[in-house]
């Protein structure tokens, strides 16, 4: 598509009343609901009102003064966004006096504006130089000498965008946007009248200050006083793609904005659905890895991880994995060999990646990071409601009276959804957090929980339970919704167990550390509140009874009867961009597309009619079942895509074993990451800007990832898929993903009315999307559960088997911050690591000062699986007895420190509960340096004169 701007309305929808109102703009009669703005009103009939105070993701402001209108029987000229449209009313939006008040306004804003636009970096993209001609300004009469603004130098400091104050305007709108949009109250005005000026807060430069660069100001300034760096680098754009983000799982839709195959910015588009044209630092302006020179751009292969590394052809990479893959295959036997999927690429790769191992490989070990994060979502949801997904569309966050977020940091880990959650919040909404830690939503300007309850790490059945004990024994729950809806002989199963006085808020406190009271305040704000909703993430599912907790939250819900309508529901917050879309393409050793069991034969019997080959009926091999088989010799090769295991996955040790026991590991990656480090072929993979396809987010929502630019290793990762699976004789011939989405439509019952047309013209689409839902399903479960009645299920508390004892006192828990994401491979190769260069270890003062360490000491952290070292941070964000670090850069290795423990039904990892000690130390421990002279050793790669 051309470049254009988006059309900005000036101010937002009216909220919904069911009345229309007629009146007569500019001789024309328009009707539109009640409550729109004159100037909106005026927009949506094609006629632009100046305005420069105006946006329309923003509230109505009033103070620009340039979109003043006349009204006939009115006296004065009232501003148009502000003024709502009444019945019978006649507008004029260009009069000979509104043009000579307009032309008066802009000439103040333009005395104390410079007059530079010829070397202005927004030049041809400037509000203030549109409004100006809008207003057919000719002349200034007042000299502008800068004085205003004098004293104030350029903020240079955030890497991604300046503060000039020369060019502001004191419009507000950067400010009301950072309040508004964003939530976080960074910015204020200073100063009157002509001495006004935008500041951070507390006056320091935006890197310091509470700034969190979602590039919600920059997207709001009408001028070039805020400006993308890459803008001032490279020109303005000339063509815009609008595609899906690669993050986290709320999947933003961007404009990716170009000259010519040059990516300039990225701009939150405001047709989003999932981002309603918001954003934060990652998505916005951390794209900067996709030209990183640590990329990877040709194949590479070599026989031993102890030689450096050879670059090939394409042709002799792929014919080189085949090739082994086969041997192995015939020397160690069929099941000797499988693959992993990617929770970063796209349904229609990962779709490709389970068929080629299923088709090609002839067996079922495939497994996905999606099953190491979430997977007691999908086994906890589909055995209560018959569905392995959230209920609700994000949308729904602000019909909620009251928020329950367990195990959850949305303003880190999925920041554009915590922003429209803090919004909710501000308008009145009641919120309860579950965490170990106090999470910022805790308390921040203008939000404060109701009630903090920062349990034990590992006690979350405990607690739910005792809320359940609350519902129950002071009749909270909702009985008609039960009898209706609800299997009514399991619920007074269920209700006879969580009534028991052992499951009692005062009963388990010697367990979770939580007054009984606030529980029981907790438990009936929940039940009684309204409206309510449970938003969960990788602090229920990362345990050893990570499905018992997705079950215990479904049970409340089903009890309380919050299921079924805006506003309430169960909600993972997925941790990656296309978590879901793993988990629905089939990803897992147990699963076709769907969610269907290999050992269905009906859904078998379709995939091999589609296919042309036999498929094995029995389940296939985990990731850690793979690396077990592979120490004990039976596991030779595995083909990953997209995925950093040696990083990623639990007790680090281990995962190294298990590849160093490989004979053929394939790594489809942008660099050489860790997992790296034990390949034997890699495969340069591409960027999202790089391929066509989807994602899909943590709303169940289907989006178009569109390519930006061509590929730098010369093909897109299905493409690369599709090279293997041919040289195993597979004989695919996709021309476009377009194709491998007919295919995934036809085969999984969910995704039937799923195609790009579809996807292009509706923008997109929530699954269910099929015959009896055409129009996709933004909340589940409406009339009744897709499983029929809704199951309650009996979660009793099984304490976890890591134990915290004399040598390991304390609790380790793990999380996300803000700047970074998941391994970090992507975040850390941009400018993002100007806010987090280093994991760092959150420990309480009281556990501080018994250990001897000060801030930013150098501190050991050792657990029965392993030790590694990092710098404290000393807060009192985390309780006594726990300490909390990241995961983002690999030479902390923190899953060094990771045990093998794991979910009872999923086997997903329990990365949340670590039982350690921690000490002072000199220097890296001896595992750490150990990898690192490994990993220099592993990323030597020859000259190509030398392996020619």
């Amino acid at each position: 598509m051309g470049f254009t701007r988006e059309t900005d309305h000036g101010t937002p929808p009216a909220i919904a009343t069911g009345r229309n109102i007629t009146l007569t703009i500019d001789g024309e009669s328009v009707t539109l609901p009640e409550g729109t703005s004159i100037m909106r009103a005026a927009s949506l009939t094609g006629t632009a009102i100046p305005k420069l105070c105006a946006s329309d993701n923003l509230e109505s402001f009033g103070s620009c003064r340039l979109c003043l209108v006349e009204v006939e029987g009115r006296a004065g000229y009232p501003a148009s966004c502000t003024t709502p449209i009444a019945e019978g009313m006649t507008v004029h939006t260009q009069t000979d006096r509104l043009k000579q008040l307009r032309r008066g306004v802009m000439e103040l804003y333009i005395s104390d504006h410079p007059l530079d636009c010829l070397t202005c970096a927004a030049n041809g993209d400037c509000e203030l130089q549109d409004q100006a001609g809008a207003v057919g300004l000719r002349d200034v009469r007042y000299g502008y000498d800068g004085a205003t603004n004098m004293g104030q130098p350029k903020d240079q400091s955030n890497p991604y965008f300046d503060f000039d104050p020369s060019k502001c305007i004191v419009c507000s709108r950067c400010v009301r946007a950072c309040d508004e949009v964003q939530g976080t109250y960074a910015l204020t005005i200073e100063g009157m009248g002509f001495g006004s000026k935008i500041a951070a807060s507390q006056n320091d430069a935006f890197l310091s200050s509470e700034c969190v660069s979602c590039g919600a100001c920059v997207q709001a300034c009408p001028t070039a006083s805020l400006i993308e760096k890459k803008v001032v680098e490279t020109g303005t754009p000339d063509r815009a793609v609008v595609t899906t983000c690669a993050y986290c799982g709320v999947g933003c839709t961007f404009r990716a904005e170009m000259r010519g195959e040059e990516l300039v910015r990225m701009v939150p588009w405001k047709d989003g659905k999932a981002n309603r044209g918001h954003s934060c630092v990652k998505g916005r302006f951390a794209w900067g890895y996709a030209q990183h020179q640590d990329r990877i751009l040709n194949p590479m292969i070599r026989a031993s991880v102890t030689e450096p590394w050879r670059e090939v052809s394409w042709d002799e990479a792929i014919a080189y994995t085949a090739n082994e893959f086969r041997r192995i295959q015939a020397q160690y036997g069929r099941l000797s060999v499988g693959g992993i999927t990617s929770s970063r690429c796209t349904n229609e790769e990962t779709f490709l990646v389970q068929k080629m191992i299923r088709q090609g490989f002839g067996n079922n070990n495939v497994d996905t990071c999606a099953r190491v994060c979430h997977s007691p979502t999908g086994y906890g949801l589909k055995t209560t409601f018959g569905t392995s997904a959230g209920t609700q569309d994000f949308d729904s966050v602000m019909h909620a009276d009251v928020i329950l977020v367990i195990g959850a940091n949305p303003t880190d880990a999925h920041p554009v959804f915590g922003s429209r959650m803090k919004k909710r919040l501000r308008q009145g909404a009641k919120l309860i957090v579950i965490d170990p830690r106090q999470i910022d939503l805790v308390k921040s300007p203008h939000v404060e929980a109701e009630h903090h309850l920062p349990l034990r790490p590992g006690t979350n059945v405990a607690l739910l339970t005792a809320m359940a004990h609350v519902v129950v024994t002071e009749k909270l729950y909702d009985e008609a919704f039960i009898r209706e809806r609800c299997d009514w002989d399991e619920f007074q199963d269920w209700a006879d167990f969580v009534s028991e006085a052992a499951r009692s808020p005062e009963a388990i406190e010697p367990l979770t550390g939580v007054r009984p009271a606030d529980v029981r305040a907790a438990a009936r704000l929940y039940a009684t509140g309204g409206n309510a909703a449970i938003y969960y993430g990788l602090g229920v599912t990362e345990h050893s009874q990570g499905s018992s907790t997705v079950m215990a939250i479904a049970n409340l819900a089903m009890a309380t009867g919050n299921i079924g309508r805006e506003g309430v529901g169960v909600n993972p917050l997925r941790g990656q961009n296309n978590v879901q879309g793993a988990c629905d393409m089939g990803s897992f050793p147990h699963e076709f597309s769907g969610y269907r069991h290999v050992s269905d034969d009906g859904a078998r019997a379709m995939f091999e009619s589609a296919w042309g080959v036999k498929l094995d009926h029995e389940p296939g091999l985990r990731i850690p079942n793979m690396l077990d088989a592979a120490t004990d010799g039976t596991f030779k090769g595995l083909f990953i895509q997209g995925e950093d295991i040696l990083q990623s996955d639990p007790n680090t040790r281990h995962v190294a074993a298990g590849l160093a026991a490989m004979e053929c590991v394939v790594v489809q990656d942008l660099f050489l990451n860790e997992t790296a480090n034990y390949a034997h072929v890699f495969l340069p993979g591409s960027t999202f800007l790089e391929k066509d396809g989807t994602f899909t987010n943590a709303e169940r929502r289907i989006q178009r990832v569109r390519k930006v630019m061509a590929p730098l290793n010369g093909h897109a990762d299905w493409e690369i898929v599709q090279l293997v699976a041919n040289a195993l004789g597979l004989g695919w011939d996709y021309a476009h993903p377009s194709e491998i989405m007919d295919e995934i439509a036809a085969l999984t019952p969910t995704f039937t009315g799923v195609h790009y047309d579809r996807l292009d013209a509706e923008g997109s689409l929530q699954w269910p999307a099929n015959d009896a839902a055409p129009d996709g399903t933004p909340t589940m479960h409406i009339d009744g559960f897709v499983r029929g009645k809704g199951k309650f299920v009996v979660t009793d508390y099984v304490p976890t088997d890591e134990k915290t004892g004399p040598r390991f006192p304390l609790l380790l828990t793990t999380g996300r911050i803000l700047s970074h994401y998941n391994v970090g491979a992507q975040t850390r190769r941009t400018a993002n690591t100007a806010w987090h260069p280093e994991d760092r270890l959150e420990i309480h003062p009281n556990d501080a000062e018994n250990r001897g360490v000060k801030e930013g000491d150098w501190v050991s952290l050792r657990s029965r699986a392993g030790e590694t070292t990092l710098r404290a941070l000393i807060t009192e964000r985390v309780a006594p007895g726990v300490v909390y670090t990241t995961f983002h850069h690999p030479d902390t290795q923190a899953n060094v420190i990771t045990t093998d423990y794991s979910d009872w039904a999923t086997n997903c990892p329990e990365y949340k509960v670590t039982a350690v000690q921690v000490g002072l130390s000199n220097g890296p421990s001896d595992w750490q340096e150990d990898y690192a002279d490994h990993a220099r050793q592993s990323r030597r790669i020859l000259p190509v004169e030398a392996a020619e």
